[in-house]
């Protein structure tokens, strides 16, 4: 018995894949990955932005909750 053959489709679909593949790992070489200082500050700049986001968002529900439970019977 002889070894099974690949169709066609499956050798380009598999030679694709590799190539994509290496591609992305060429770009990632390139990447300007950040050091620990930058990282931390990044991720507190983050973290400010959401809590400041959050706050504003919890204000508007507050005041359209107040707005509606004068609005609305019950």
């Amino acid at each position: 018995m002889g070894a099974v053959k690949k169709p066609a489709n499956a050798q380009k679909q598999v030679k694709k894949t590799s190539e994509y593949f290496r591609g992305v790992w060429s770009e990632l070489k390139k990447v300007q990955w950040p050091n620990r200082k930058q990282l931390a500050i990044y991720t507190g700049v983050v973290f400010v932005a959401v809590a400041i986001v959050s706050f504003l968002m919890w204000i508007v529900d507050s005041g359209l909750s107040y707005i509606l439970t004068k609005i609305l019977p019950g």
